[in-house]
């Protein structure tokens, strides 16, 4: 025996009955009314919203034997016919089927023929952002000027893709994803009413997983009821959907946060052995990290979640900024799962970099109080050699700022010979490149294909270095800003590509050892810029030049 599924089943009849779209509602309710029906629609909205049925409701009320004017009866045989599928002066397109000028030029010639028994003869076209632009063309005259005896019923999920001709001519309605609220109520009263007694954090589950989308949720719910019978516990969400049940997601948040990658990817392994969704575990996961984004940024009123959850938000919130919970979002939000044989290692790698870019912000307190120490004991101790990599030099409130400044070298007598720079151990460190001048032009061209080369791999095809070899030269320094000329206006609008433009300023402060912006000109390859003069100085304006001074007035325009 074949049974109608839930969605079908508890399709709203009355437009009292549609969830969440109180705004389109009351705006055909008065329209209903007034009798001000209009005799286009356009209701575009997310899936699962109630476009369809609304449009289904709306041409029961227009046609009621009983009212006409306000809700349906449901009663009479028009509203009966509706509701049943039989009413032959209602016909619903599919545009994803229907969508050539053939079939739109059909459906005009049959629009001029009188209802068989209803007042209007109505036309529900969904999916209609499918049809072609021909079609839309060929739409455009009988749906501005219809017979009287018309309405017109567009639905969509892409609106976007609707030519504005089509859209002008239409009253458009657009619905919203409902809410959790909205959802949860629904889903309370169809279990009530199917005998069903799910735990509450089922329905709280559905309501969030669904998406906005009511007939998601139904389906959803249909399928449990199914599977496990009236009686639905959360083991049966997590075993049908393949959800861990030994890790909460905030736990995994929380070591994350903390910046703890052994942690984290220890809980990530748990999860992959338990043969967990990793599909459905990065769609929470994403959910969760909005959600705190939210709270951080104190917008929390806006997230639409139990109350219980939106403490455990609160208790993380401090331990992470905006722009950090940020930066997950982005870099979780662009793992590919499609291909499933690449298994975890796509949410291991993006999980690393997430660790490692919150462990260099957080701030170790331990480490913070091991410096204030020693800093303490070297001020009452003579300096012994260094051994091991000192830890991070860090400002805290227990030491004077000179104490942190700079280290200068030993002071000596003027008749000590100076002694060989002690080597530095193989395992410290060694400091990198000291920036370069600012004013220093000539050190950027002369490096320059160093920088070139450094480039290699990157970009969308790894051919940005190709852009700038032997297509460009740095011509000028302009306080943090370096001028670059390319010989092509190709070269120079590829560079000035932001996503280009930003590897490229990061290569060269890691080539140059400063952080440079980067200038786009075009120059032309026969009259290069000229060199920068070098007039003889005496020996105090060299020494300040090579200390990064600049020369405003030589005198060298005064004496020409």
């Amino acid at each position: 025996m074949i049974t109608e599924v839930l969605y079908r089943k508890w399709r709203p009849q009355t437009l009292a009955d549609v969830v969440g779209q109180e705004h389109v509602t009351q705006t055909l309710l008065n329209a209903l009314a007034q009798e001000r029906v209009a005799h286009a629609y356009l209701f575009c909205g997310p899936r699962g919203t109630g476009k369809t049925s609304t449009a289904r409701i709306l041409a029961k009320a227009v046609n009621c034997l009983k009212n006409g004017r306000g809700e349906p009866c449901n009663d009479c045989h028009i509203c009966q016919a509706v509701t049943g599928g039989s009413a032959l002066d209602l016909i619903e397109i599919d545009a994803a089927s229907n969508r050539g000028i053939d079939e739109v030029r059909d459906l005009r010639e049959r629009a001029n023929y009188s209802p068989s028994e209803a007042r209007f003869k109505i036309y529900i076209i969904d999916e209609v952002h499918m049809m072609t632009t021909p079609a839309f063309n060929a739409l455009l005259k009988t749906l501005e000027e219809p017979p009287p005896h018309i309405i017109f019923i567009l639905a969509t999920t892409e609106a976007h893709k609707l030519p504005l001709t089509i859209v002008s001519r239409c009253q458009r309605f657009d619905f919203r994803r409902i809410s959790q609220e909205a959802t949860l109520g629904r889903l309370e009263t169809i279990c009530q009413a199917e005998g069903v007694e799910p735990d509450p954090w089922v329905l709280r589950f559905i309501s969030r997983a669904s998406g906005g989308s009511l007939r998601d949720a139904e389906n959803l719910l249909e399928q449990l009821m199914v599977s496990y019978g009236n009686r639905i516990e959360p083991r049966h969400v997590r075993e049908l959907l393949g959800i861990s049940a030994e890790m909460p997601l905030e736990v995994f948040i929380a070591s994350m946060l903390r910046g703890d990658v052994a942690e984290s990817l220890r809980i990530l392994h748990g999860v992959v052995e338990q043969g967990a969704n990793l599909r459905y575990f990065q769609r929470e996961l994403l959910e969760y990290l909005r959600s705190l984004m939210m709270v951080v940024a104190g917008a929390e009123d806006v997230v639409d979640i139990p109350a219980e959850e939106m403490t455990s938000l609160k208790g993380l919130a401090p331990e992470i900024g905006l722009e950090d919970v940020t930066r997950a979002l982005h870099i979780f939000s662009g793992v590919d799962l499609k291909a499933d044989g690449a298994g975890p290692f796509a949410l291991e790698t993006a999980l690393v970099e997430v660790c490692l870019g919150l462990g260099k912000r957080i701030a170790r307190p331990e480490a913070s109080a091991r410096f204030s120490d020693s800093s303490k004991e070297s001020l009452e101790k003579p300096p012994a050699p260094v051994k091991e990599s000192p830890p991070p030099i860090q400002q805290t409130t227990d030491l004077p700022p000179e104490t942190v400044a700079t280290p200068r070298p030993e002071a000596r007598e003027p008749d000590e010979p100076a002694g060989p720079e002690p080597s530095p151990p193989d395992d410290e460190e060694r400091p990198g490149p000291e920036p370069v001048p600012i004013n220093d032009i000539d050190v950027f061209r002369r490096r320059w294909p160093e920088l070139v080369d450094a480039l290699k791999g990157q970009g969308s095809k790894g051919s940005l270095d190709a852009l700038l070899r032997n297509a460009c030269e740095p011509i000028a320094i302009e306080g943090e800003t370096l001028v670059v000329g390319f010989y092509y206006p190709f070269h120079k609008s590829k560079i000035e590509d932001p996503k280009y433009r930003h590897l490229v300023e990061k290569k060269v402060s890691e080539v140059f050892g400063a952080p440079y912006k980067i200038r786009c000109d075009l120059v032309t390859r026969e009259s290069p810029p000229p060199p920068a003069r070098t007039p003889d100085h005496g020996p105090l304006v060299q020494a300040a030049l090579e200390m990064g001074a600049r020369v405003l007035d030589d005198g060298l325009e005064k004496a020409n």
